[in-house]
């Protein structure tokens, strides 16, 4: 098994083309693993007072339209 240094060695060889390449392959493992573990948090309940605080807040009215918020950005 590589270590990081012998892995972070070996990207440094490679073409910026091939860096490129990698870092997307990378980030798309990365954001699997990100969505892998928003679900977990969700079916475990562990966002529930999330979900429950955005639910009162629309109820509430004081959330704007995801569309207004952007146009004064």
């Amino acid at each position: 098994m590589s270590t990081v240094a012998e892995i972070q060695a070996e990207i440094e060889k490679l073409s910026p083309a091939e860096q490129r390449k990698l870092a997307q392959w990378f980030a798309e493992i990365q954001a699997g693993a990100w969505d892998a573990q928003i679900e977990e948090d969700i079916q475990a309940g562990r966002l529930d007072h999330l979900i429950a605080q955005a639910e009162a807040d629309i109820a509430a009215g004081r959330t704007k339209p995801l569309d207004e918020v952007l146009d004064n950005g």
